[in-house]
């Protein structure tokens, strides 16, 4: 079968899988309902501005952990159980499994924007966007968020050592990097340094294209260089884009043939004792 056509399939089958789990669904749920707290906290003076700013922040957010830190975690399981060294001798199969978890991911990140937007609208009294083009510029943005952070996440979670303590150490600069984007505040307020670091990462222009889409025009002033510059935007994410497509199915095929059932074996067996004692 297409290779392609294959990991769509088995994206479907894991939505399904998802569906039937309540604490599954609870678990993908949590993140939009706790971004709109925040949002609701950052706003509680009743300014417009910052509960946009919150809400756009919210949505980057979303794009950003589901790539970064979500992917990781399902290889992380995917390499204790034993899925990925299964996969390892047959042909297409690493492009099969990486088109599925961008398949899934994308359909729940398109389903957490859309309870984010109706949450922000009906609980916080934002402002959705007004223009056919600002929804437009919403949907590229977020399309090509997506696809610029979730191979990257799946080539991350291939280098990564099989520890949870290395999954635990990997999430403490992801969250600092969230901090460091400007993500829930202007960027141009945070250190020359903290800027330039931030601009080299893809969080940063997630997040200041969908202010563009949800921002009046008059906005662009909190911005760095007081301009929503979608050209650039559009330019970062396509290299972070082509970057993990070509690195992350090598990368995945070298984690699957460095697999073994011995070192399969001893994992379960180290997790047994730790669970023993």
């Amino acid at each position: 079968m297409n290779p392609y056509r294959l990991g769509l399939s088995r994206g479907a089958i894991e939505l399904r899988q998802m569906l039937r789990s309540r604490k599954d669904i609870y678990a993908y749920l949590s993140t939009p309902l706790l971004f709109l707290a925040v949002s609701f906290w950052l706003s509680r003076d009743g300014d417009d501005a910052m509960r946009q700013l919150s809400l756009a922040g919210g949505i980057g957010s979303t794009i950003f952990m589901s790539g970064l830190l979500t992917v990781p975690q399902f290889l992380f399981g995917d390499r204790e159980d034993g899925t990925l060294l299964r996969l390892r001798g047959v042909p297409g199969a690493m492009t099969a499994y990486l088109t599925g978890k961008v398949f899934f991911v994308l359909v729940n990140i398109a389903v957490s924007i859309a309870l984010l937007l109706l949450g922000g609208r009906v609980l916080l009294g934002a402002a959705l966007p007004d223009t056919p083009q600002r929804w437009l510029t919403l949907v590229w943005v977020v399309a090509l968020g997506i696809v610029a952070v979730v191979p990257v996440g799946a080539a991350v979670g291939a280098l990564l050592p099989v520890a949870r303590e290395a999954l635990g150490l990997y999430m403490l600069p992801m969250m600092g990097l969230m901090i460091a984007s400007g993500t829930f505040s202007q960027l141009r307020n945070l250190p020359e340094w903290m800027q330039n670091l931030a601009s080299f990462f893809p969080l940063r222009w997630i997040a200041q294209g969908v202010r563009s889409a949800l921002l009046p025009d008059s906005a662009r002033v909190m911005e760095v260089s007081g301009a929503w510059q979608h050209a650039t935007v559009a330019g970062v994410l396509g290299l972070w884009a082509i970057a993990g497509l070509v690195l992350a199915p090598r990368l995945l095929q070298r984690m699957a043939r460095r697999e073994s059932g011995s070192r399969l074996s001893e994992r379960e067996q180290r997790r047994m004792a730790k669970t023993a004692y």
